[in-house]
């Protein structure tokens, strides 16, 4: 679902890309103070925790979203281009396509295909390494071989590494459970997972790969 753009005066939170993965993981606040044809000016992102600034640079990429009615989260990637020195100093980033701006809802994540390493422990304690065919913010799909013993309404205790554009890696540990499995031509079985329990922030890591790889596709 693609979303309009955020106003004037309207707040957004901001991840900046880095290869440090505590850094990548730090979420600021910053607020349009100005918009212009192609870009919007924000004020200096500052971290709501301790009231840090974060100083920006040209060129630096940013995972954005503001916030609409009903809490709906709108997402969009984009990257510093300037700056301009007013009465305060604002950042200018590149105002995104509308269309490359998502509506996020509990209820609607989408999906991206994926080849992942997800490791998986049954109910048992069985483990057993695959790789993902598709990610969500609700779940997963996996191939596993016929010798596999699963079945609908199992719950698998998960661990997934996700590498993103900026060179780091995040693992992701969640509760699945599966909804089901689909027997292919070539024996092996397409398993279906929704997340059954998962923390916001893991979830979140999720979804910023997903933003990822639809940028990408956007712009291949």
């Amino acid at each position: 679902m693609t979303g309009l753009y955020p106003k004037i005066n309207e707040y957004l939170y901001i991840q900046v890309a880095s290869s440090d993965a505590a850094e990548a993981e730090m979420e600021y606040r910053s607020r349009i103070a100005e918009m212009e044809e192609e870009a919007f000016l924000i004020e200096i992102p500052m971290q709501e925790k301790n009231g840090k600034l974060k100083k920006l640079f040209i060129g630096d990429e940013l995972s954005v979203y503001f916030l609409t009615e009903g809490g709906i989260k709108n997402y969009f990637n984009t990257h510093v281009i300037g700056f301009k020195e007013d009465v305060i100093r604002m950042v200018k980033i590149r105002k995104p396509a509308a269309d490359s701006i998502f509506k996020i809802q509990r209820r609607s994540f989408f999906r991206v295909n994926a080849e992942l390493e997800l490791a998986v422990k049954d109910a048992l304690g069985s483990r057993f390494l695959v790789r993902t065919e598709d990610i969500g913010g609700g779940g997963t799909s996996f191939l596993s071989d016929a010798k596999v013993q699963l079945e609908v309404g199992g719950k698998l205790f998960c661990w997934l590494m996700i590498p993103y554009r900026n060179g780091s890696t995040e693992h992701v540990n969640f509760e699945g459970e599966i909804v089901r499995i689909k027997t292919l031509e070539t024996g092996r079985n397409l398993v279906m997972l929704k997340f059954a329990s998962i923390t916001d922030s893991e979830r979140q890591k999720i979804i910023r790969y997903c933003f990822e790889r639809q940028f990408d596709f956007r712009n291949r």
